[in-house]
Parts: structure tokens; C-alpha cells; sequence
């Protein structure tokens, strides 16, 4: 089987193809026009596979996309290349635009193009799979749960241009009859994450002994997914989905910021005993809020339990004691990261930093 992923050197991308390519005798060709929350170390090791090809391609570059398209001939298709950061997307949305919607469209024509010239079992098995975000359905009151019949009110630049790309996607399946699965997870964390996210900035500031920066009250709710409990939904999608179903993938795990913040400083204080900056609760620092801020996400995942029987395997507590380790024992990656983190100039966490 050979997966076309796009986006397959960032954070949940590489989750994904590492996945894939551990779990069968699969083939993975990683598109990737490798921006700067692409760090190369990230898919390093996969390089030296033969069963692992990476593209650098832009997913707004429609004839290369179609080059590769015609070269590898895949089965299934994980989008996930996409610009992500809230804040980016406020300072400057130019890029979300053009990536998020532009990008996901010429996708589509190339998968449909290429899902035309299918018959037989291999076009009965292909699948499109549009990895989306909670973000597009706004911001929850106190105890609903967004579900796969949520309405959509993004708030956000970056939710606006997801929201528009999941409605690109099922009109493609309506319309084209290309085989379209859709999935809105919510917030992920792990190892890999670049360091503009809010748990892997709290770990390299907190070790640097910097400020641990907290929009607001800190009070507002997300539910928390490790990255590899949602590669491994992602897949199993890819899989076994029934073209024209849309999945919620949620971690049911809800935690303010607030939580976060404190539960990342409690795994710093253990990891670095010696550390002069303990307690790391103690850099915390409240900044002014970001504008249109969702107060609070959370997903009802219970139609994915039910349907391929998938459901988080993760803890928030194992998960985060693994993703502090992970950062701290990879400083080479981090360094790595150096040029796009200076990126973040200008956002409005820079207040803290």
C-alpha cells in the first residue's frame, strides 16, 4: 500500500509516516515543501528507507503536484500540510490563504485527476483523507462537546481557512465523486512540535530559565491528544473509512492552559533536579490575551470508538512526562529550529520572551 502524505515533515506528518511505515509493508511518499516548522531532523532517519520518498513539493504548486502524482501513482492520500499557528495566522494570513485553501484545492484536482484513471480494486480502495482542526467550530460553552454535526463558526484566520478547506473537501466527494474522508482532531502535543506551541515553548523556556508565557486568565479549555494516538486513528482511517464519513478525533483529556502550564512545570521540576530555576512554576507570566481567543474545545470522539473501534491509548501524564524527556534529551533538534523560531518575531508571545 502507498500513502501520499502531505505535510509529512512536521509535526503530526511525521508522526504519521512513522506510523505507516512500522506498521505493514507499506510505502510512504512525503510531500512537503519543507517551511519553517519543517525541521529536517525530524524525518531524518527515515531518509535511508527504501519504502520512504520525500517530495519537496508546495501543495500550491499545481503542476508539480501533479508531476508527483503521476510519478507514484499512490492508494491513499493523509493531507496535512497546512500553516497552523493561531498567531501567524492574525499577524499575517496572507500565507494561511494561499496554503490552507489555495493549496488544499489544487490537491483535490490532482487526486481527483488521479482518481480517474483508477479501476478496478484500486479504485475502490483509494481514499482522501482531510485532516482538519476543532478550531473551525468556534468556541464551546461549558459543557457541550463539538461532534461530527457541529456547526461551523471559525474565529480565527487559521480556522477560517481550515473551515473553508473541509468544505472544498466534502464538495469534491459530492461533486467529483472523489472518496473523501474528513477527520477534526483537537489539540495535539509530543514529541517533534515546534517550539511556537504552547507545551514544547514551555519546556525550552522553562529549562533556559525564560518566561512561561499565559495568555489571560489562562482559563480557557482544550482537550489534549498525544500525537501518536492520533497518527495511529489517521491511518487506521485511511484504512478502513467509508468514503463521505467525517470523524472527530479527540483525547478526552480537558485541561485549561492554566493546568498545562503548571503540569509542564511539575514534569520540569522532576526531570532537572538541579535545575536553579526550580520551581518553574514560579516563571509563569500572564501576557495580554490574543484576540478572538476561543474560550473553550472539546470533542466528542465517540463515533470513532464506534465505527474502527480506535480510542487514545495515551495519558496526559505519560504523555507529557514523555514529550519534556523527548525535548530535553534532543537539544540538537532544537538548535535546528533556530531560524524559524526567530520567525516568531513579532507575535505577540514575543511580550514574554
Amino acid at each position: 500500500m502507498k500513502f501520499l502524505v502531505t505535510g509529512g515533515a512536521g509535526f503530526i506528518g511525521s508522526s504519521v509516516c512513522r506510523h505507516i511505515l512500522a506498521s505493514g509493508p507499506h510505502e510512504v511518499v512525503n510531500v512537503d515543501r519543507l517551511s519553517y516548522a519543517a525541521n529536517p531532523l525530524t524525518v531524518a532517519e527515515l531518509d535511508a528507507m527504501a519504502s520512504y520518498t520525500l517530495e519537496r513539493v508546495d501543495i500550491a504548486d499545481r503542476h508539480a503536484l501533479a508531476e508527483v502524482f503521476e510519478r507514484h501513482r499512490p492508494d491513499k492520500v493523509i493531507h496535512l500540510a497546512a500553516e497552523s499557528h493561531v498567531d501567524r495566522s492574525i499577524d499575517a494570513p496572507a500565507q494561511f490563504i494561499d496554503t490552507n485553501i489555495v493549496g488544499t484545492f489544487h490537491l483535490l484536482e490532482a487526486a481527483s485527476h488521479h482518481f480517474q484513471s483508477l479501476n478496478g480494486a484500486s479504485r475502490d480502495s483509494f481514499r482522501f483523507l482531510h485532516v482538519s482542526t476543532d478550531e473551525v467550530y468556534g468556541s464551546l460553552g461549558e459543557s457541550d462537546r463539538f461532534s461530527e454535526t457541529s456547526r461551523y463558526a471559525p474565529n480565527s484566520p487559521y480556522a477560517a481557512s481550515k473551515a473553508a478547506a473541509d468544505h472544498l473537501a466534502r464538495a469534491w466527494r459530492v461533486t467529483y465523486g472523489l472518496p473523501v474522508v474528513v477527520t477534526n482532531c483537537s489539540n495535539n502535543y509530543g514529541p517533534r512540535q515546534f517550539p511556537e506551541k504552547l507545551i514544547p515553548l514551555l519546556i525550552l523556556n522553562g529549562r533556559a530559565g525564560k518566561a512561561l508565557p499565559i495568555y489571560g486568565d489562562g482559563l480557557q479549555v482544550r482537550d489534549w491528544l498525544f500525537v501518536e494516538d492520533h497518527a495511529r486513528a489517521l491511518v487506521e482511517l485511511a484504512l478502513r473509512a467509508e468514503p463521505g464519513s467525517s470523524f472527530m478525533i479527540g483525547g478526552d483529556c480537558e485541561k485549561t492552559n492554566l493546568e498545562i502550564v503548571h503540569a509542564v512545570c511539575a514534569e520540569l521540576d522532576r526531570a532537572l533536579p538541579g535545575s536553579p530555576h526550580r520551581p518553574h512554576a514560579r516563571l509563569i507570566t500572564a501576557v495580554a490575551d490574543r484576540p478572538g481567543h476561543d474560550r473553550r474545545y472539546a470533542a466528542d470522539a465517540s463515533l470513532i470508538r464506534s465505527v474502527i473501534g480506535w480510542r487514545p491509548l495515551v495519558s496526559l501524564e505519560e504523555g507529557l512526562g514523555r514529550t519534556v524527556r523527548w525535548y530535553l534529551d534532543h537539544p540538537e533538534w532544537c538548535g535546528a529550529c533556530g531560524e524559524g523560531a526567530r520567525q516568531r518575531q513579532g507575535l505577540r508571545l514575543e511580550q514574554a520572551l
